[in-house]
């Protein structure tokens, strides 16, 4: 049986950028996390928590709090990115292996902007741009693999190249199962009409991380039909308190202990921008509800 080890992370806590007045400071996060009784955390955007390992760590500790992942972006169907984005990346993986942790989730940026819905670049990728991503991140698992001991977990990301089923399966099918497995955001699948379960069933070797997400299916309908942009689905409340949305946690729970594999499940729900004193009363219920999904695989240390 598997070993999922539930966790959370800034996100959950309405953070979204390294710095911005309407984000709580990064100690009353770390406070309330572990309040909220989880022990497992991201780094969330590069410069929220401390990037010094040493400060990081005693922060850390302090709270009994341990870290899984670190969190970052690329653009490598672009020509010449690779340098910009393995500078970004090598931050990221540095910090987090001198913590403890032992995966980076790496995230495809998006093809327009979250706030304003401004187009930044074609929706679909060419050809030749979906060799260079997927090369690329075979290249950059590899390098991070090799470099910093950090295991690559690719997630599918709202308004990216990679979002619907179709594009999750193509990029699947055109990486390197040893370099690069799937951070499956079953919240993201969602949003973009794909099915988690039936992910899970195709790709079992290649689930490597959970991200711990529903989405409120009224909102998708607005979604869909007017083409809205994340960031302002986020604003509307699409991603929605457990167990008032899609998709249940519980198959897709039960599906990954049969892996028989040990994951990480990080409770990540959008809150960007949200009163401060609106996240820790929603971690808190959260936590309960996965505690009662009557899962045994299911670890909160």
């Amino acid at each position: 049986m598997s070993t999922i080890r539930v966790g959370s992370a800034p996100d959950s806590w309405g953070v979204w950028f390294p710095d911005d007045p309407q984000q709580l400071p990064y100690a009353r996060f770390l406070d309330e996390v572990a309040a909220a009784g989880y022990r497992w955390i991201e780094l969330g955007p590069f410069g929220y928590l401390p990037t010094d390992p040493k400060q990081l760590g005693d922060e850390l500790a302090a709270r009994d709090l341990q870290l899984s992942a670190g969190t970052v972006f690329e653009h490598l169907h672009r020509e010449g990115s690779w340098d910009a984005v393995w500078n970004q990346v090598r931050s990221v993986a540095a910090l987090t292996a001198a913590v403890g942790g032992r995966h980076v989730v790496v995230i495809p940026e998006m093809w327009r902007d979250p706030a304003t819905g401004a187009v930044l670049e074609e929706r679909a990728l060419t050809a030749a741009q979906w060799t260079r991503k997927t090369t690329g991140v075979d290249r950059l698992g590899r390098a991070m693999f090799e470099e910093y001991g950090v295991a690559l977990q690719y997630h599918p990301h709202a308004d990216s190249h990679v979002a619907r089923q179709d594009e999750v399966y193509r990029f699947l099918d055109s990486t390197d199962s040893n370099l690069v497995n799937l951070c499956l955001d079953t919240g993201h699948i969602s949003y973009c009409g794909g099915d988690n379960l039936a992910i899970i069933e195709k790709y079992p070797e290649r689930i490597g991380y959970l991200h711990l997400k529903q989405v409120d299916p009224s909102v998708i309908e607005q979604v869909d039909a007017q083409d809205l942009p994340f960031g302002v689905a986020v604003a509307k409340n699409v991603m929605i308190e457990p167990p008032l949305g899609i998709p249940p946690y519980p198959p897709i729970l039960a599906a990954v202990t049969d892996l028989r594999a040990d994951v990480f499940a990080i409770v990540e729900q959008d809150l960007y921008p949200c009163a401060t004193d609106i996240p820790l009363p929603i971690a808190q219920r959260t936590r309960m509800y996965l505690s009662t999904c009557g899962i045994p695989s299911i670890r909160f240390s």
